[in-house]
């Protein structure tokens, strides 16, 4: 995907995670600009169907819906499995399915570790491994969510922390091993939304306060970047894009 004017029209894209907040944002986002979905979901059948039923309301037959865990290696392959299948090619993998849980030293449990580790680390790598035949045909691209604590952990949560650290390894890795045919990188959001479970006034002020803009983004911000790097950028891969109000230029 080199060519810049309509690159994306007719283009298909598999974005994990992508029922609800910022993975449906960037679903909407793409759709606009001519792609094809592929709307992975795990639980959130629901909101996947209403999702896929907008934008097949758009534009016929342009978005499929695929379910399925990542938790093991065979799941991860079925899921690139059913995503070539559904359009015939794949020209784009966005890992953006995420787990996000405080794991205090000295209360964290091994299945602590397996969730965030397998759902942040293990299915990018192996839904990456397994899509590359078919982004290597298309001259792809896949596209990593991180986090700003990959680089700069988030206390009480040193396994999620570490799972993004290793995301934001394995994407300049990768870029290595699958140039010259895949470019990869990886979109790090500061404070976009606030947890679904919920966070104190006092944290909010506080993160609020460590962000110059002193304000949330918006999921459009990370969607925007995503499609800039889909579309307009044949010449970077390996990068990481914060996407923070400004949160990592602060010492």
């Amino acid at each position: 995907m080199d060519i810049r004017s309509d690159s994306l029209k007719d283009k298909s894209v598999l974005i994990t995670g992508a029922a609800r907040r910022i993975g449906a944002s960037m679903a909407t986002c793409l759709h606009e600009q001519g792609m094809n979905i592929i709307v992975h979901y795990r639980q959130s059948a629901e909101p996947a169907k209403t999702l896929c039923e907008k934008l097949n309301q758009k534009r016929s037959n342009s978005a499929r819906l695929c379910q399925g865990d990542l938790n093991t290696v065979s799941d991860c392959e079925k899921i690139a499995s059913d995503a070539i299948e559904t359009f015939g090619q794949l020209d784009a993998l966005i890992n953006n399915a995420s787990a996000f849980f405080p794991t205090p030293v000295g209360e964290a449990t091994h299945s602590d570790w397996e969730e965030l580790l397998n759902v942040n680390l293990k299915a990018p790598f192996f839904l990456s491994q397994a899509c590359t035949p078919s982004l290597r045909e298309q001259h792809g691209a896949i596209i990593n969510l991180t986090d700003i604590y990959a680089e700069k952990p988030l206390a009480g949560h040193p396994i999620y922390s570490a799972s993004k650290a290793g995301l934001l390894s394995l994407t300049r890795s990768l870029s290595q091993e699958l140039s010259p045919e895949i470019r990869v990188n990886a979109v790090a959001p500061g404070a976009i939304l606030w947890p679904e479970a919920g966070e104190s006034e006092a944290v909010q002020t506080h993160i609020l306060s460590r962000t110059p803009l002193n304000r949330l983004g918006d999921p459009l911000d990370i969607a925007q970047t995503v499609l800039f790097l889909l579309r307009d950028a044949p010449f970077i891969t390996g990068q990481v894009i914060n996407v923070d109000g400004g949160r990592t230029a602060i010492p």
